[in-house]
């Protein structure tokens, strides 16, 4: 292992920035003599063979070695960690660095078929262990919801414990696929549809591989979810828990119907306390990194700045470890017709494929993938903090938030590898601050308990009372990216071709939206709802309430200057040139208030002369005035 102020490259990556550097002449913390150097080296490897690589120092060209290994490398110190951040931060380009609309397409993670499968069995044999009896008998139904994994899955090893036989559920609630409450949006849209029927296929191909199958039914789970009870007989079923009020009802509904399920005594086996002969509903705490059972304090208690949360959380609770699986979970009940996932179409959507910008993978195979390529194979996780800012690129941050959001990928599991990272390579800033940023994920969960279905209203917890505009036209020109400000614009349409946007691009359109538009946050919550692969009701909703200025902490309530954000997370318009190709051949300099070359602007900036930058984000007065808007009432949206 190299010393922890050396970086590595190889000689792919050292070729790329040498032409990088080459073409774009970039000095800035690097000598001319550095930049001389990675020029020779350009030059200098378009001569050489594939399989040779340079071992060089950063100021001197040493000799041509031939590779005994894959992991020869090229150091050089810590200094130039500057170019590869803006390597990692404009990942997209290295094919050819002259023209930011040549890039197409690029899978995340970037990642074969087969890698995938390689990292999957690795990993799930690194937590799988031999010492659990089973203990239980009957059957025991396993349903699936936003939980679509088999690592650190505790619904499905209780289930296992707990019977003979186990039957894995998941079903296609098409209430998924209405509109949403407030302004009848599609409540989730093709990109989100995809990635989930991705999810589907693969938690369906790897319970097979544990002995087990997904039986896929199309219905409400009040409906499905009792009537197999009945059938198998099955004494419990185990499911995650939630904390909204749309799946909480569902919750309900499910045990209603359960208990209308009567079972023979013979087949009432189960664990739970003060079980009768009816079927069981037993719900799981398991979507967050600190479960709720370790706080330090009630949900009603939960305090209302983050940062108290975190300190307290952090100082007074551990961390639960991932929990194990034996490597065989069957056998399942016999079934005649497992099914399978629904078609796109069969949901009433229109196919979306994605041709430019990222294409996430669906499912628990690509999650653990992007895991190991992200922390151990790229080893970008040392620099997280210093270019998690970007906007451009599938390496600037994690990306793990899709598969967080599907339930593919455990929180804690994260946490597990970051602590491995800390000790096999170094712990630094960045380390810790992919656990500060689940944290937040953590307290938004929390949240949501604590303030209920006040996060969905217009006053949001602190009733803020504020006028605010339901303007179509306005809305649209957001929505579409046609509002005449290119950083807006190159956003929404990276949202809407892929469903990912940067945290940094979504709290820019989301200022935009509800300060200089005037615009009803709720209308960009649930375009976001619609939208987001990585979707789920409490981070959607508690960043909305806060960018709107009626979260629960009153202090979050700011201002977003668009001139200061382009000047500084994309000084080179390189963002908004990919996203909108008609920037590319002005000048780098005009690309963000191009004038006449582009789209008229639809609203003047309520802070910010285009001509001046701000030197920093203005924090904005709650009470902004705009157009008459109405509040609905309603249980969630």
């Amino acid at each position: 292992m190299t010393r922890p102020n050396h970086v590595v490259y190889t000689s792919t990556n050292l070729f790329q920035s040498a032409h990088w550097l080459a073409n774009f002449h970039v000095i800035t913390e690097l000598s001319k003599a550095t930049c001389q150097l990675f020029i020779c080296l350009k030059l200098s490897l378009h001569q050489t063979p594939k399989n040779y690589v340079y071992m060089a120092s950063f100021c001197s060209l040493n000799k041509l070695v031939h590779p005994q290994k894959l992991s020869s490398i090229f150091t050089y110190p810590i200094q130039s960690k500057l170019l590869l951040r803006f390597q990692i931060m404009n990942s997209s380009f290295n094919h050819d660095p002259r023209s930011v609309a040549c890039a197409t397409m690029y899978q995340v993670p970037g990642l074969d078929a087969n890698e995938r499968d390689g990292i999957l069995d690795q990993t799930f044999e690194k937590y799988t262990t031999k010492t659990i009896k089973r203990n239980g008998k009957g059957t025991a139904i396993v349903w699936f919801r936003n939980d679509l994994r088999i690592l650190d899955n505790e619904a499905l090893f209780k289930a296992w414990v707990s019977s003979e036989m186990v039957l894995p559920v998941y079903c296609v609630d098409p209430r998924l696929f209405e509109t949403t409450y407030y302004f009848g949006f599609h409540k989730t849209g093709a990109s989100r549809a995809q990635f989930l029927i991705e999810c589907l296929v693969d938690l369906k191909r790897n319970l097979m591989k544990r002995g087990l199958n997904l039986l896929i039914k199309h219905g409400t789970p009040e409906e499905v979810i009792p009537s197999l009870a009945k059938s198998f007989g099955a004494h419990t079923v185990y499911a995650q828990k939630e904390s909204c009020s749309e799946e909480l009802n569902i919750e309900k509904l499910v045990i209603k119907g359960l208990r209308q399920v009567m079972l023979p005594s013979s087949s009432n086996k189960s664990t739970i306390v003060g079980s009768t002969d009816g079927s069981q509903l037993q719900l799981i705490w398991g979507s967050t990194m600190y479960h709720i059972d370790d706080l330090p304090f009630n949900t009603s208690s939960l305090p209302d700045v983050y940062t108290q949360f975190r300190k307290s959380v952090e100082a007074k609770c551990r961390i639960r470890g991932c929990i194990k699986l034996p490597a065989s979970l069957g056998p399942p009940p016999i079934v005649d017709n497992w099914g399978g996932p629904p078609s796109i179409d069969q949901l009433g959507l229109q196919s979306q494929k994605v041709i430019k910008g990222m294409k996430f993978v669906g499912g628990e195979s690509a999650a653990l993938s992007r895991v190991s390529e992200y922390f151990w194979k790229k080893d970008l996780l040392r620099m997280y903090k210093e270019t998690r800012n970007g906007m451009l690129g599938s390496d600037y941050s994690t990306k793990f938030s899709p598969w967080l959001a599907s339930g593919s990928l455990s929180p804690r599991f994260i946490f597990e590898e970051v602590k491995r990272y800390e000790r096999e390579r170094q712990a630094n800033d960045s380390t810790y601050w992919v656990l500060f940023e689940l944290i937040w994920r953590d307290y938004f969960r929390f949240l949501s308990i604590k303030y209920g279905n006040s996060l969905f209203h217009l006053g949001g917890p602190r009733k803020v009372e504020r006028q605010w505009s339901q303007d179509q036209k306005l809305f649209d020109s957001w929505k579409d990216g046609c509002t005449g400000y290119p950083l807006i614009d190159a956003n929404m349409r990276e949202l809407s071709t892929t469903g990912f946007m940067s945290n940094r691009g979504r709290q820019i359109v989301c200022s935009f939206l509800v300060r200089d538009m005037g615009i009803d946050w709720r209308m960009g919550a649930e375009w976001f709802e619609t939208c987001l692969l990585d979707y789920d009701p409490c981070s959607n909703y508690g960043n909305w309430t806060y960018g709107a200025g009626v979260g629960n902490d009153p202090r979050e309530d700011r201002y977003f200057s668009i001139p200061k954000q382009a000047q500084t997370y994309d000084p080179e318009g390189r963002y908004v040139a990919y996203w909108l190709p008609q920037l590319e051949e002005l000048p780098k300099s005009e690309r963000h208030f191009p004038g006449k070359s582009y789209i008229q602007q639809i609203v003047p900036l309520k802070y910010g002369n285009v001509n001046k930058h701000h030197s920093q984000d203005r924090g904005m007065v709650a009470g902004r005035s705009n157009f008459g808007g109405k509040q609905t009432k309603g249980n969630r949206r």
